[in-house]
């Protein structure tokens, strides 16, 4: 293995009732765990989600609520989750924006604290979409020379996106060898919270939607509080409002 590892990597990939972070729930997951010496450990669930999995869903990976139902939910599984992927970065195939936000919520409503600090995201969707510009069973044969097998299968796409890596490293001396270097590489944006209602400019909060795109997030809670009231009350992602919550108190804190 030509890629270079300072800590395990955890490839994960979910399959859920849909794509919204705050409303859709996890129905599989599977971690493929990477250690430095290049020694692979899998992990994979059925996970019920206690709502049913809509016909559109089912018809693209296949799970039904039939399959789920005696199925373990996520928060009888997720101290378990946790343990596996302890003191890993984190990896998969367009990770940083759908598959990590959905397991960070997913934590968080079963009332544990799941922290990526000290942890590289790597997406490797942001690779290939970088260098050539595909899909994840394209690019599992433009890298590999092979056909998806089960595409849409947790397993199989986490493997699948692991596999992919390797070729890239191999294919491009000039994304790095290390996670650290290929993250540099993609060039992801300074994000506060998963979907990216919040990012950093020059080390500063600022929201990324709305009204107040560009503006520092501590000047609009302090001119405009409602607003607060407003995004907590709302539709957002429960990562989204913790962020929210957090930037809230560091400021309240300042004027003590």
């Amino acid at each position: 293995m030509k890629l270079k590892l300072s800590k395990p990597i955890a490839f994960i990939d979910l399959e859920t009732t849909g794509t919204n972070l705050a409303t859709d729930r996890i129905v599989e997951i599977a971690i493929v765990r990477v250690s430095p010496d290049g020694v692979s450990t899998v992990k994979r669930k059925l996970i019920n989600p206690l709502m049913p999995i809509p016909k559109g869903a089912s018809d693209i990976h296949g799970i039904t609520n039939e399959m789920v139902k005696d199925a373990p939910t996520f928060k009888q599984v997720a101290n378990e989750v946790k343990q596996f992927i302890e003191n890993s970065d984190l990896a998969g195939y367009n990770s940083n924006r759908f598959d990590i936000p959905m397991l960070v919520e997913e934590f968080l409503r079963a009332g544990m604290d799941f922290s990526v600090d000290g942890r590289k995201l790597l997406d490797v969707q942001r690779v290939f979409h970088l260098m050539e510009q595909r899909t994840l069973s394209a690019a599992y044969k433009f890298y590999c020379s092979k056909i998806l097998e089960g595409a849409h299968g947790a397993e199989a796409d986490a493997s699948a996106t692991f596999e992919i890596l390797c070729a890239q490293v191999e294919r491009y001396p000039e994304i790095g060898l290390t996670v650290e270097e290929i993250c540099k590489f993609c060039g992801e944006d300074d994000v506060v919270d998963f979907a990216r209602r919040f990012i950093k400019v020059d080390s500063i909060e600022v929201f990324n939607f709305g009204k107040h795109k560009g503006r520092p997030v501590e000047d609009v809670l302090k001119s405009e509080p409602q607003y607060y009231d407003w995004m907590m009350k709302g539709d957002f992602p429960m990562h989204t409002k913790q962020k929210l919550t957090e930037i809230l108190n560091r400021s309240l804190l300042k004027k003590v």
